[in-house]
């Protein structure tokens, strides 16, 4: 049903042009916000999840291992702790009797 008054029908149209014209200009300026965020999160230097991710696992290994060679050095530290101790006991007694007889001779 058209009503008799063109001025109705015209403000009609104006009122459809003018929201669709706010949608669109709405979506370009949605559309420019996402650009402008990838753009900063670009500059920041971000990383992806996958590189995240794998160099943990590369922590994660590399810690591993350096307790594994910690372990093995302590077990090494322990082993070679008897013989030097062996070797400063019997080279002692005998610097120890040097030294006293020293002065006896005298």
């Amino acid at each position: 049903m058209q009503s008799e008054n063109r001025f109705f029908d015209d403000l009609a149209k104006m009122v459809n042009g003018i929201a669709g014209t706010v949608a669109g200009a709405g979506r370009e300026a949605e559309a420019a916000m996402r650009e402008r965020a990838r753009e900063f999160v670009g500059r920041m230097d971000f990383v992806g999840r996958e590189e995240f991710e794998a160099v943990k696992q590369m922590a994660a290994t590399a810690r591993a291992e350096a307790e594994a060679l910690k372990a093995r050095l302590d077990k090494l530290e322990a082993a070679a702790k008897p013989a030097a101790t062996a070797k400063s006991t019997a080279g002692k007694p005998a610097a120890a009797t040097k030294a006293k007889a020293a002065p006896k001779a005298k």
